[in-house]
């Protein structure tokens, strides 16, 4: 809320009605009753504290300090802070089922969702009796309002407000009055100053604090006035509600896709149910047998695909649910919320929507409606009749899609490399068929560069469908080092991968001469020098037969290495120096 609405409302400016809202959000899940002191999850689900009290805890250590006498009423939490035990680590939020970890506080250290006492208050004005506390003596039923301290008042309360002369001037008005409101804003007190109001935000701790707390603990910090920095903090909330809302789009459209894809999956289904029940009527009893197999071949393949799509669809539909659930607290606290309640529950807010974001999902279907019966197929001998007909599952299985070439030499910078995908089935039958998506990722493990990416100063991997269930992968490694390479078929990873890859420079040529010594391909010169680095007597540079430091058998004058058809492992001599070098005995 801006300073010109709360400045209205302390004035006795009466407020714009509106429709009521939906009572629901004024009540508790779970008691179901008007919240009471209600705090938010970080999965933005709220309760009462006591509600939220009553919750068993999840994680494993937490169950280390239940005690077994503590009954079953289930008051496990409040038994572990009365006996001075620590919190339970994480609970199970009942709306979602998500595992939330609890602050060092407990319950009490999560934040107080104020949009909630706003809606609980309203409703309980908009109820036959009223049903509101006094806000000064916690006793009496609050009868009226004082709009300039934004407090509600019992008629003993309110009288003596009007007594006292700080604040005899102040316009009070009937709650009856306020039904139709869509809010009454409450004052918010610091935790450690009840007594102050929370007015300043600490740009150092993020954190709203009141005036006593800028001169004790965040004396020498950077503040300012609420109001003035609630827009910064806002936008970037509204930034991440944007993200998120693409996510929503997204997954509703997978989950339409996933809707459709179990549609035609069943409709196949029973099509082909009836053409192997057509086959089978004319061999009698042994064709009736092999036509129960064939049926229960076909409902397991039904069943298993099914039971993927289900799995995947739960999985996004939960985080549809999370991501919506998501938006719409934090489009109504950024359009409902004053600007301290948008500040205090920014952090919670930012994690949840950040972390739902950052959340990893297929868009696409795990498996597809390729199924289909094949009657020239030869099926098994059954009582001594030769069957035909077969259940064809041509789906190809990424687990069992081999690379071919990865373990074949090492690659060379700024050489081709070359892969092979030989893709094939549930039952490791090769395929016969491309049209397989196929994506491939190479990644340098220390430059993190990846190709494959559309930009310009990356290499693209170049998958080639060779339309017979196999495909060509080449990509050309700029860079020296170790390369991770990822392949996927249909969003999951082929058998073996990811796999890495060293790639080495590229091959280096002798520039020597590959001699049996010096002194032989020399022709005698003494200045011709071998990099063996053998010498002979009377002023010989270069290596001899039987001399120190010959190796024993033919080499090579560049690098020493004894192999001939081996990579120079010396580094290529300037131009300008190969006359006077070890080359000398080349050209000798």
């Amino acid at each position: 809320m801006s300073d010109a609405q709360g400045e209205d409302e302390r004035n006795g400016t009466p407020e714009a009605p509106a429709a009521p809202k939906d009572p629901s959000r004024g009540r508790c899940p779970l008691c179901t009753e008007p919240f009471s002191a209600p705090r938010i999850l970080p999965c933005l689900h709220t309760f009462c504290t006591a509600c939220l009290g009553r919750l068993e805890p999840f994680s494993d250590l937490a169950l280390r300090y239940e005690d077994s006498d503590s009954g079953s009423d289930g008051s496990w939490l409040r038994g572990q802070q009365q006996n001075h035990r620590p919190p339970p680590l994480s609970i199970l939020c009942p709306v979602c089922d998500t595992e939330v970890d609890l602050p060092p506080g407990g319950v009490e250290g999560l934040a107080t969702d104020h949009l909630a006492l706003n809606e609980a208050l309203l409703e309980a004005l908009r109820g036959a009796g009223l049903g509101v506390t006094c806000d000064l003596c916690a006793d009496g039923e609050a009868v009226q309002r004082c709009q300039s301290c934004r407090l509600c008042l019992c008629h003993f309360c309110c009288q003596a407000h009007k007594r006292q002369k700080k604040t005899a001037s102040h316009t009070v008005v009937e709650l009856q009055d306020l039904k139709g409101h869509t809010r009454l804003e409450k004052p918010i007190h610091c935790p450690s100053h009840p007594s102050e109001e929370l007015r300043l935000f600490c740009e150092l701790c993020d954190l709203p604090v009141c005036q006593e707390c800028v001169v004790g603990a965040h004396r020498q910090h950077p503040y300012d006035m609420a109001a003035n920095v609630v827009h910064k903090h806002g936008d970037s909330i509204r930034e991440l509600v944007k993200v998120t809302r693409r996510h929503v789009g997204t997954l509703q459209g997978a989950l339409s896709q996933i809707e459709g894809v179990g549609e035609s999956l069943g409709r196949r289904a029973e099509a082909v149910a009836l053409e192997i029940r057509a086959f089978a009527d004319g061999y009698v009893r042994a064709v009736e047998e092999h036509r129960d197999r064939l049926l229960q071949t076909l409902e397991e393949l039904r069943v298993q695909r099914e039971t993927q799509l289900h799995l995947q669809a739960a999985q996004l539909q939960q985080l549809l649910q999370d991501m919506q659930t998501g938006v719409d607290f934090t489009e109504r606290l950024l359009t409902g919320g004053s600007d301290l309640e948008i500040l205090l529950t920014k952090g919670v807010v930012e994690n949840r929507l950040q972390g739902l974001n950052d959340v990893d999902y297929h868009p696409h279907p795990v498996t597809d409606d390729r199924v289909q019966f094949s009657p020239r197929e030869k099926g098994a001998l059954i009582q001594s009749y030769e069957v035909f007909g077969a259940v064809l599952n041509t789906a190809t299985d990424p687990s069992k899609c081999v690379v071919q070439g990865k373990d074949v030499g090492s690659p060379r910078q700024n050489e081709p490399v070359g892969l092979v995908l030989l893709c094939k089935d549930g039952s490791g039958e090769r395929a016969e068929r491309g049209g397989e998506p196929v994506r491939v990722t190479v990644s340098h493990k220390e430059r993190k560069d990846w190709l494959g990416r559309d930009e310009p100063s990356a290499t693209k991997a170049i998958v080639c469908d060779n339309q017979d269930g196999t495909y060509h992968i080449s990509f050309t490694p700029k860079e020296l080092g170790r390369y991770t390479i990822s392949i996927f078929v249909r969003g999951q990873h082929v058998q073996g991968s990811p796999f890495t890859m060293t790639v080495k420079s590229k091959f280096r040529q002798h520039r020597g001469l590959f001699h049996c010594c010096t002194f032989c391909s020399s022709g005698g010169q003494k200045a011709a020098r071998c990099a063996c680095g053998g010498t002979m007597p009377g002023g010989y540079q270069g290596c001899g037969h039987g001399h120190k430091g010959h190796p024993g058998s033919p080499h090579w004058s560049c690098c020493g290495n004894v192999a001939e058809a081996s990579e120079c492992s010396t580094k290529q001599p300037r131009e300008d120096s190969l006359q006077r070098s070890l080359l000398r005995t080349v050209a000798l």
